[in-house]
């Protein structure tokens, strides 16, 4: 585990110091050798500025998620780090399109923006977010294990696998239910028979 984390965090610094030295190049140092390249990139360095923020943003977004799994991992199983890891993906992405959209658009109407932005994708991942969220307890708070015999949100089974967004439960025919964790989360529990 210790080089996982080693590796993630040379990983992000990595991307970080990339980002930095792409950017010194593209606006500071070519056009300085360069005279004819500043007029060129001059009518696009925003859009420029913007596809490198995005692509250099996102792989130090993921790259942080990574080294936040491997920290984790030294204490919880794969399935709470991978929940808290993608919670980590979702929140830095919609942090960085608002902080690109308000450097954009600049002052207020980049805050105005960048808020509208957020109230966009909090609303139409409203649903997927909640189960996220909801799964998280489920996997902090272990409320029921895999192997575990239950009677959760009507369903009456064998806990197979707990996931980010669903429970699967082996039902006494042989069926699967893949329950939603804010489904578990809000209904009642019955623990029949606990995992040895």
């Amino acid at each position: 585990m210790p080089q996982k984390i080693r590796g993630a965090t040379i990983n992000l610094i990595l991307w970080i110091l990339l980002y930095i030295i792409v950017n010194a190049l593209i606006f500071a140092t070519i056009p300085s050798l360069i005279p004819s390249f500043k007029d060129l990139i001059d009518p696009y360095s925003t859009y420029i500025g913007i596809g490198l923020a995005l692509f250099f943003g996102y792989m130090i977004v993921r790259s942080f998620s990574n080294l936040v799994y491997w920290m984790l991992r030294i204490r919880h199983p794969h399935s709470t780090a991978a929940a808290v890891r993608s919670i980590f993906t979702i929140m830095g992405i919609g942090a960085l399109a608002a902080g690109i959209a308000g450097g954009a658009a600049g002052g207020a109407a980049g805050v105005a923006l960048g808020g509208f932005i957020g109230m966009i994708i909090g609303y139409a991942t409203q649903q997927v977010l909640g189960q996220a969220v909801a799964g998280l307890f489920v996997l902090l708070a272990r409320p029921v294990r895999i192997g575990d015999y239950v009677n959760v949100a009507g369903e009456q089974g064998v806990i197979e696998d707990i996931s980010t967004l669903f429970t699967q439960v082996k039902k006494d025919d042989g069926t699967i239910a893949l329950i939603p964790n804010n489904q578990l989360v809000g209904s009642k529990i019955y623990i029949i028979k606990r995992s040895q």
